[in-house]
């Protein structure tokens, strides 16, 4: 978890924002191609471990089109922003890059939209 004016949110374990995509239905990730190179899902190859204040519940795995493995947190495909330069930037927070809003995630899995 991170805080920040925005609020508490999920990062990855090197301290990168996470992010949900409105475009996702579900677990199944639309952002491929050009999307993915600027939003890099965060994909794993074993088990997602829950950090403190991460509800392990919620914390999951799906398959991409690709056939990595994304991890998911309340069912959203998780992702970092490449413009996110040092753990805890948020900037693409609230983008409608791609088709749809971007957005941290809360500990409890939903959105946090500062628009």
């Amino acid at each position: 978890m991170a805080k920040t004016s925005l609020g508490t949110f999920l990062v990855d374990g090197q301290g990168r924002t996470l992010y949900l995509f409105e475009k996702d239905t579900g677990p199944n990730s639309a952002c491929t191609g050009a999307c993915a190179s600027v939003w890099p899902p965060d994909t794993t190859t074993g088990t997602p471990h829950a950090g403190a204040g991460v509800n392990p519940a919620l914390l999951g795995t799906a398959m991409r089109a690709d056939h990595t493995m994304v991890v998911t947190y309340n069912g959203h495909p998780l992702y970092t922003y490449a413009a996110d330069h040092k753990p805890g930037d948020t900037n693409g927070e609230g983008s409608k890059a791609f088709g749809a809003g971007w957005y941290v995630v809360a500990p409890n899995g939903n959105k946090i939209d500062n628009d």
